[in-house]
């Protein structure tokens, strides 16, 4: 296999006539550059110089492949210069995975305006709830709540304050009541979300240190977020939602929070990626814009929702 370092000398030893002034351009032993020299000319099968005590020219061989030479050094340094090029830039396709309930009402207009401000941004956008295999699917980062389980992963917080709410339709509690602590929970329906095989029908309130966790059930259970907020939206349940995906719902009066008085479960939101190395300038932008907005929508700040 040819090696770049070799190409560069033979192309350094045929501009100079000598290996040793070579050497000293590229700051090399005259040994090393004669050692590369012969590595080349047993990998092309051929003689490329003509060696003397006092003279090095090329042959016949050694001049057609010099141009060749020439060509792939170029065409490797011009990769070289777009890779520096891209390392700052902010550009390129990235494909993220973001969850169905925040990403389609709350995340894509976001990744709209970013790509406004930043057209050379192209996306490919995956929408699930359930966390892409980062390791063998083609996705550069994910958004998801809570802390990955795989400690192998980059978690980079977005939203860390983030928690889970209870909350129904102002037409669900009319008919129904108001819930006045967590064990209330028990005699209302219930919608609950799946996630491959995990039922989330266990929900976790705390208040003055005390932590206590109440089972519920319903007539309606979810793969989908986006799913389980439209079911509270038609006043069919009460949802046990992340602050973020109903916060637009909540101040549009569209759902109601209930039990307010205590903490629910934190549902903290992580940008997450395989490897430190994939954490491009484009990456961190869109994380530094994803940040600012969350903040101006915590905030109650007009993101059109």
């Amino acid at each position: 296999m040819l090696r770049f370092e070799d190409l560069r000398i033979f192309v350094a030893a045929a501009d100079h006539g000598s290996f040793s002034a070579a050497a000293r351009e590229l700051d090399l032993t005259p040994a090393v550059a004669s050692a590369a020299l012969k590595r080349l000319e047993l990998t092309l099968e051929t003689r490329l110089f003509v060696r003397s005590t006092r003279s090095l020219r090329l042959t016949s061989d050694g001049e057609r492949y010099l141009e060749y030479a020439r060509a792939a050094l170029s065409t490797l340094q011009a990769g070289q210069n777009a890779l520096a090029r891209d390392k700052t830039a902010i550009s390129g396709t990235l494909s993220v995975s973001i969850p169905s309930d925040l990403g389609r009402n709350v995340l894509l207009p976001w990744l709209d305006e970013f790509q406004l401000r930043h057209p050379r941004v192209s996306f490919q956008v995956r929408i699930s709830d359930r966390l892409a295999d980062l390791y063998r699917q083609p996705v550069d980062i994910a958004l998801r709540y809570g802390t990955p389980n795989d400690s192998s992963l980059v978690a980079l917080p977005l939203g860390e304050h983030n928690r889970r709410v209870v909350c129904a339709s102002p037409a669900y509690f009319a008919r129904h009541g108001m819930p006045q602590a967590p064990a209330d929970l028990r005699r209302h329906n219930c919608l609950c979300f799946v996630l491959g095989e995990s039922l989330h029908d266990r929900w976790t309130f705390e208040r003055g240190g005390a932590s206590q966790v109440v089972p519920v059930k319903g007539d309606r259970v979810g793969d989908d977020g986006d799913l389980v907020r439209r079911w509270a939206l038609a006043g069919h349940g009460v949802a046990y939602k992340s602050r973020y995906d109903v916060l637009g719902d909540l101040r549009a009066g569209r759902l109601v929070e209930a039990l307010p008085d205590y903490a629910s479960e934190p549902s903290p939101l992580y940008l997450l990626c395989v490897h430190r190395m994939l954490l491009s300038p484009t990456v961190k932008r869109l994380r530094e814009f994803l940040q600012a907005r969350l903040r101006d929508f915590e905030a109650g700040v007009d993101t059109g929702q």
